[in-house]
């Protein structure tokens, strides 16, 4: 890397996540899996229905199914009989009504269905507390389901709700795509745990969570010594990954090898330094058929840098069109005056109360990118400008939560 490129300007966030998501491709290869097993995955095709449900009339609540007009100036019927689910349902008798069962098949010649709390029964006889209208509390045909209708989405992942909605229209099996396949390195002497002076390795672990979080198949590829000999060597014998996340070693320090590595490896360089903070030393390059994104060493900063870039282009490998960055706005339940110059992403939860009919964000921790104990109560990522000086209590925010919230 000569000093010339070192000196290149740094790209704004927008254009580091487009050139992140460039350099990976939409994953093609799929396998067929169990329902059981499909939680979590991306689906691979559009499923719709083939059928409209429900299938027959039911009963949307306990209660007596009857015809309007057998009522005629009366309230009182007698009860002919009970309908449970799953039964099969006669034909409703002239003059009479019928108990009937939740999810119970609405017996041919019903009108209504008249709640159990909107009636009283004495012995064999219905007395109405009022009138029912007209399809009341009957699940018509097709009411819940059209025929045609899509129930999942190409590239969607497969969510809890998901597998009821499958379940329910008998599909057993279904076509998803492959995983991402995602390597994790660390870097550092300081974190080989057989020095006395070692420090815990955390961004590894993290950096595996997130991605295995976000559906990927991850693999522990260990830490990368500070020695250009052993992580050329190292990358030079990587094959089989979409993506390969590293962290540390990407700045301009005299033990920061990673970026001589690659190159020496056979890989290149796509771009280097972003204007944010914290994390400004984030490295974007290919590797064989992988894309490789250089994180930075310090924790939060790995960890932001994940969520602005390496989610984006996991979102991207599996056909998928990445978050909006900060797409919610709040108001900001803090004053924070700060250095001007660089952009900034900091952690962030949902304070109580609004501020204009909008959501008020609490701001957490004092802006250290080597600290992850701000992230234990925190919901997402706050941003403010390169410009921004100063955030008074009750300013505008954008913020985004975190992509590893859930389904």
């Amino acid at each position: 890397m000569t000093a010339q490129d070192q000196l290149s300007p740094m790209l704004d966030i927008a254009a580091a996540r487009a050139l992140a998501t460039s350099l990976v491709d939409p994953i093609t290869e799929t396998e067929e899996l169990p329902l059981a097993a499909a939680l979590g995955r991306f689906c691979a095709e559009t499923l719709q229905s083939t059928l409209a449900l429900p299938r027959c009339a039911r009963a949307a609540m306990d209660g007596f199914a009857l015809r309007l007009s057998d009522l005629g100036d009366g309230q009182a019927l007698p009860i002919a009989g009970t309908i449970a689910a799953g039964a099969e349902a006669p034909d409703l008798p002239a003059g009479a009504c019928l108990r009937i069962f939740t999810g119970a098949l609405v017996p041919a010649g019903a009108e209504a269905v008249l709640p159990v709390e909107d009636c009283t029964e004495e012995g064999a006889t219905l007395r109405l507390l009022r009138r029912p209208e007209p399809g009341e509390n009957i699940r018509v045909p097709g009411s819940e389901q059209p025929e045609g209708g899509v129930l999942l989405r190409a590239h969607a992942r497969i969510a809890p709700q998901h597998v009821g909605l499958l379940a329910a229209n008998g599909i057993a099996r279904l076509r998803v795509l492959r995983r991402p396949r995602v390597g994790v390195f660390s870097t550092g002497d300081e974190l080989n745990a057989q020095s006395p002076d070692s420090l815990p390795d955390s961004n590894r672990p993290m950096l595996l969570a997130l991605a295995a979080a976000a559906g990927a198949e991850v693999a522990d590829l260990g830490l990368l010594p500070d020695d250009l000999s052993a992580i050329t060597a190292r990358l030079a014998g990587l094959s089989g990954h979409d993506l390969i996340l590293t962290s540390g070693a990407v700045s301009m320090g005299g033990r920061d090898h990673l970026r001589p590595a690659l190159i020496a490896a056979g890989g290149r360089i796509d771009g280097w330094r972003v204007a944010i903070k914290p994390g400004k030393p984030i490295l974007f390059g290919q590797l064989g058929s992988a894309a490789i994104t250089g994180l930075p060493g310090n924790p939060f900063s790995a960890f932001t840098g994940f969520h602005l870039f390496a989610a984006a282009q996991l979102a991207t490998l599996t056909g998928q069109i990445p978050p909006l960055l900060f797409p919610f706005e709040a108001r900001a339940g803090f004053d924070w005056s700060r250095k001007p110059g660089r952009g900034e992403v900091f952690p962030v939860r949902l304070a109580h109360g609004e501020i204009d009919g909008m959501p008020v964000l609490q701001r957490l921790g004092a802006s250290v990118s080597a600290t992850l104990f701000p992230l234990a109560e925190a919901e997402g990522l706050a941003f403010v400008p390169a410009e921004t000086s100063r955030v008074g209590f009750g300013a505008r925010l954008r913020w985004m939560p975190f992509v590893h919230r859930g389904f």
